[in-house]
């Protein structure tokens, strides 16, 4: 601690993300990235927005990102207005606490969830409350009902469970006098989105990342989808913070990914193709697993202590994410990679959970 900090930088807790490991050959199943490369065409894209002699980078990008803007838009059968873009799904976020969830109700979301949530009421001074999910980790709508602000992950994070669209079109209806944001980090990988129902809520805010769904967490492209009042806020906050929020490089790589649909059918029906197979897997060796629509899988043996299994898996080359917090301290979150990364995640946890070594002693 300095003596010039402020006294809001020394009453921060600060998020902390999951480990981005240097050393290679890991198996790393503890970040939710995409196992696959993402499209071809992004490459192209991003070669081509470099110029011949990459002297396109002198310029600024375009702030309004309007050609991205158009095409999100397009695929979620919207108005350009209607979309909003940043540096990453946790910018987009950011935006939506101070300038839409901060309001003289606290804030509602899930006590387990997101815990980056916390962290930005801190930082923006929104006063919060923390919903219980169920036994089963649950999410139940009526939980929220009374009016006041609201956000959760569909599926929420890091438990991968998911609610339907009439689900989330009533919580956006029991809260209709105040802003309702639906993460949707995941949603592409099996959950029905709230989108469709943007158009009869002027209260819902639905945030999007390209990160997981399109491979894309090293360009940093998250967008947010509402009705054109709420967007506006955002680009409000946005040009009083950073007009150029997304580099000409982000930019045209996005496009490209958005446009490019098979790919991204191929890579999402992998993935959950691979989902099955994991969480069959580890139900065939004791554990625990929760019906997931993410790209990960929250998991938990009965005989084996969390951080315990996390380290032990670690000794094995393969990284997972554990978290030390009330409710979930037994659990691990494992992201769905390859089949080959799944293969080798199942084979360690035999060995663990089994007491046997490769070689049966």
């Amino acid at each position: 601690m300095s003596r010039f900090w402020s006294a809001l930088v020394a009453d921060l807790s600060p998020y902390v993300p999951g480990e981005q490991p240097r050393l290679g050959g890991l198996v790393k199943l503890n970040t939710n990235e995409n196992p696959y490369p993402p499209s071809p065409a992004v490459a192209e894209a991003i070669r081509a927005a470099l110029g011949a002699d990459g002297g396109a980078l002198r310029l600024y990008p375009d702030p309004q990102s309007a050609v991205l803007c158009t095409a999100i838009a397009q695929r979620e059968g919207l108005a350009p207005e209607q979309v909003f873009v940043g540096n990453g799904s946790d910018e987009v976020l950011a935006f939506a606490f101070q300038g839409l969830l901060a309001q003289s109700r606290p804030l509602r979301f899930p006590d387990v969830t997101y815990s980056f949530y916390p962290t930005w009421c801190r930082l923006y001074g929104i006063a919060f409350e923390t919903v219980p999910l169920g036994d089963d980790f649950a999410l139940r709508v009526d939980d929220y009902a009374g009016g006041g602000p609201v956000v959760l992950p569909n599926p929420n994070a890091p438990t991968g469970r998911a609610i339907s669209r009439a689900q989330l079109a009533r919580l956006a209806s029991a809260n209709a006098d105040w802003p309702v944001v639906i993460d949707e980090a995941y949603v592409e990988f099996g959950a029905e989105s709230a989108v469709p129902l943007v158009a009869a809520h002027p209260n819902l805010l639905v945030v999007r990342t390209l990160s997981k769904s399109h491979a894309l967490a090293g360009l940093r492209v998250g967008y947010a989808l509402g009705q054109a009042p709420l967007v506006e806020a955002l680009v409000r906050l946005k040009d009083s913070f950073n007009s150029y929020p997304l580099d000409r490089l982000a930019q045209a790589g996005a496009v490209a990914a958005l446009r490019d649909e098979s790919w991204f059918a191929r890579a999402r029906d992998a993935v959950m193709a691979s989902r099955e197979q994991l969480s069959r897997g580890l139900a065939a060796l004791g554990f625990e697993v929760l019906p997931s629509l993410a790209n990960f899988v929250f998991a938990r043996h009965p005989g084996h202590d969390g951080a315990a299994l996390a380290q032990a898996l670690r000794e094995r080359a393969i990284v997972v994410r554990h978290f030390a917090k009330p409710r979930i301290e037994p659990w691990l979150r494992i992201t769905v990679g390859t089949p080959q990364q799944c293969a080798a995640l199942l084979a360690a946890a035999r060995e663990i959970v089994t007491g046997c070594d490769r070689h049966g002693a």
